[in-house]
């Protein structure tokens, strides 16, 4: 089967002036095993897009297909500008400063000046000379954030924000995130298995389950849809 091809929006009549990143019938396998199967999603200018569903159901997946890290099968991935990718688990630099963590995310050229990262989360700015691997989960997160966001994305792609993090942290980061989109535009593809979480975010959202997206749409209708709340929201969906 044909490889994934991978090019400029800018160079195909496929998508919007607007559009940042967008996938056509993306195809990914691990052996005989297919984990993404005719993946269509679109992110554009601005927009905060949530990728929502169970364990397992290929989400981490599409962010590393997206990111370069794995290659689809079949498919086309279009991009407009800069993807930058937060990881599952967040893997800062133990033995390394939070400053020169958060650095190395500009290695590829432009300003290594975390004063705009400091800027965005405050409570860095004291802990900066502090080894990463000593701090806490939330802690960790933002690093992680900042270091990707050094790297002037314009899509900033987050892999489970949630992951192993208290509900109060969890909310204090999303605000940062809101406040960053609303400030730079700077558009995010937030992938979450926390779909209130997510939805509560996002403008957009689909629902990817065993590696194919089952539903899209405005993330207030998603919220409502009686299928997404019963597997998603703990709800019998809407009376």
């Amino acid at each position: 089967m044909k490889q994934a091809e991978f090019s400029p929006a800018s160079q195909n009549g496929l998508v919007g002036h607007e559009t940042l990143l967008a996938t056509f019938s993306l195809v990914v396998r691990y052996g005989a095993v297919v984990a993404l199967d005719g993946v269509e999603i679109e992110v554009s200018k601005g927009e905060i897009v949530a990728l929502i569903g169970p364990n397992g159901a290929g989400k981490s997946t599409l962010l590393n297909a997206l990111s370069g890290i794995i290659r689809p099968a079949a498919g086309r991935i279009v991009r407009s500008g800069r993807l930058s990718h937060v990881p599952e688990g967040r893997q800062v630099f133990p033995d390394l400063t939070v400053e020169d963590n958060i650095r190395l995310g500009a290695y590829r050229g432009g300003s290594r000046d975390p004063l705009p990262m400091y800027e965005l989360f405050p409570q860095l700015r004291a802990l900066r000379h502090r080894r990463a691997g000593g701090l806490s989960g939330g802690e960790q997160q933002m690093v992680a954030i900042c270091r990707s966001l050094m790297a002037k994305p314009d899509v900033l792609a987050i892999d489970e924000l949630s992951q192993g993090l208290a509900p109060l942290v969890v909310a204090d980061i999303a605000r940062h995130l809101i406040e960053m989109n609303e400030q730079n535009g700077t558009a995010v593809l937030l992938v979450e298995q926390n779909a209130q979480l997510a939805l509560s975010i996002a403008s957009r959202a689909y629902v990817l389950e065993n590696g194919c997206i089952r539903l899209e749409g405005r993330s207030s209708e998603l919220m409502k849809d009686p299928a997404v709340r019963a597997a998603y929201l703990g709800g019998p969906g809407k009376r």
